[in-house]
């Protein structure tokens, strides 16, 4: 009883405190800077700017087909899009959230550089949808590493935020030191597609911890943004290669033209 009412006595001191500074500093919108009800929220105005992935979309790296302007018919559940179908992808699937656009962006890089690392509780009930029946409770999710250079620089791994967050709220395993980058490559963001893949090349290895665990798991990739997929496809290579049964990749937002670079 006494350990009841203490964890009742914590749980209102917590909340007190919350509304407390909620009043000092109230959250405000990532995107639009609005005073919002909690933090993380994103305004009415952020929401309706959003695009959300949904279908029709590539069965395999899950680009949705309107924005290709590719006319389809009927069931697109196993259609492929032509960057597919031109070459297998190391992975089984990729899903994403969002599409990453001007109205995202601001979302995803205040996450990301901004230190608005609150923004995980909104995030992860997205993963969640946009993972579908993905998810299991066999699926292990694994956060793209960072260099610990840059790590150092950042503070924090964007990846393992999102990775944590989801497994809280769908009771999945996250291993966030499964991969380890064994490069310090440079920033991909003036990189073209061929540059980026290049770049990657063997930047990643397992963690020898892991090496047993790995085989016959389902694994899923989880990174913020699924731009070209060069750095997913070499993760996915390496976690294939060391014996994972399956792998599948989940983002927050995904770039939809080529022109476009995170």
């Amino acid at each position: 009883m006494k350990y009841d009412n203490l964890k009742r006595g914590d749980s209102t001191a917590a909340r007190l405190f919350r509304q407390t500074i909620n009043l000092l500093l109230p959250p405000r919108c990532p995107v639009t800077g609005e005073i919002v009800d909690r933090p993380g929220m994103v305004s009415p105005q952020a929401w309706s700017s959003l695009r959300f992935v949904s279908a029709p979309h590539c069965a395999c790296c899950g680009i949705p087909f309107e924005v290709l302007g590719e006319g389809l018919a009927g069931d697109s559940a196993a259609i492929l899009c032509g960057g597919c179908v031109a070459g297998e992808k190391p992975y089984a699937s990729a899903r994403a959230s969002l599409v990453y656009d001007d109205s995202s962006r601001s979302l995803v890089l205040a996450f990301k550089h901004g230190d608005q690392t609150h923004l995980t509780v909104t995030f992860a009930p997205w993963l969640k949808t946009a993972a579908g029946e993905l998810l299991t409770p066999e699926s292990i999710l694994v956060p793209v590493p960072l260099h610990w250079v840059r790590l150092l620089r950042r503070r924090y791994n964007q990846a393992a935020l999102l990775g944590h967050s989801l497994a809280e709220i769908t009771g999945c395993e996250c291993w966030p030191d499964v991969l380890k980058r064994q490069k310090n490559t440079v920033t991909q963001g003036h990189l073209n597609a061929k540059q980026r893949h290049d770049n990657v090349k063997n930047a990643f290895g397992i963690n020898p911890q892991y090496t047993e665990l790995i085989s016959g798991r389902h694994l899923i990739l989880i990174d913020d943004v699924h731009t070209t997929g060069a750095t997913l496809e070499e993760c996915a290579r390496v976690l294939r290669a060391a014996g994972a049964q399956r792998v599948d990749v989940l983002t927050l937002a995904r770039v939809v033209r080529p022109d476009v670079l995170a």
